[in-house]
């Protein structure tokens, strides 16, 4: 019983950090100075800041799709309690953004900067729809099966774990990866836009459209024709009508 007390605090925990990385990602993005914001920091040199930046980037990326591939698992499971799995990934992925948001060097010379009005506001509102779009999408399919917190619950209570079964709530019938559109949007949406953030939101794309390219991998193999057929009749990123097949 203490493993499965300890699995579950593990999981506790983790899902805390990740909470706590998601506020300082709002704030590193927005400017809105949680801790440290993109533009933000003491400046390095434009070479050094644009490697330093890079490395972080990748370091970020690697830990993202590394640490979700079948051949990872299959060894990581040798270390950890498959019940503590995923809240593990969730808790590099947030620790490697940590690092990301401590040590990024800024890049202050804008790219583009509006003017105070609508167009000003608006970019602003789009900013935090991004932000409201991650959260519902992650409560659309399974907020706490998705970081960790309903394996290690269910393991708490000795119950085997089933996985959550393919659905389509309503933004998914439009897109088939909602999330990774919010965070674009959350990403992009930007009335000051400088060199420093354009190098992370390019970059962060890169990771994304990477990420879905071997999570769609993963879900071909989970749900095989199911997800195959919805593939087809369904936009990756860009919310379009149904194709009919």
């Amino acid at each position: 019983m203490a493993k499965r007390y300890s699995v579950f605090v593990f999981g506790l925990l983790a899902y805390l950090v990740f909470l706590f990385t998601v506020l300082c990602g709002i704030g590193f993005v927005g400017d809105l100075s949680i801790l440290k914001n993109v533009d933000g920091g003491a400046s390095t040199g434009l070479g050094s800041a644009i490697a330093i930046d890079f490395c972080l980037i990748v370091l970020f990326g690697l830990q993202h799709s590394v640490m979700a591939r079948p051949a990872f698992k299959k060894r990581w499971f040798r270390l950890i309690p498959k019940p503590a799995e995923r809240s593990a990934y969730v808790l590099f992925a947030s620790l490697s953004l940590l690092l990301l948001f401590w040590q990024w060097r800024p890049l202050p010379v804008a790219v583009w900067a509006l003017p105070k009005g609508l167009p000003d506001l608006a970019l602003e509102d789009l900013f935090w729809v991004g932000w409201l779009g991650v959260v519902l999408s992650t409560f659309l399919i399974s907020h706490f099966d998705l970081f960790g917190l309903r394996q290690v619950y269910l393991y708490l209570r000795n119950i085997p774990y089933t996985p959550i079964p393919f659905k389509e709530p309503i933004p998914y019938r439009y897109v088939r990866h909602p999330l990774m559109l919010a965070f674009l949007i959350a990403f992009w949406a930007t009335p000051h836009m400088t060199e420093g953030h354009l190098l992370f939101a390019s970059g962060m794309t890169m990771v994304i459209f990477i990420g879905i390219a071997f999570e769609e991998r993963g879900l071909l193999a989970a749900y095989g024709e199911s997800y195959a057929q919805y593939r087809r009749q369904v936009s990756m990123i860009f919310p379009l009508p149904r194709r009919k097949q």
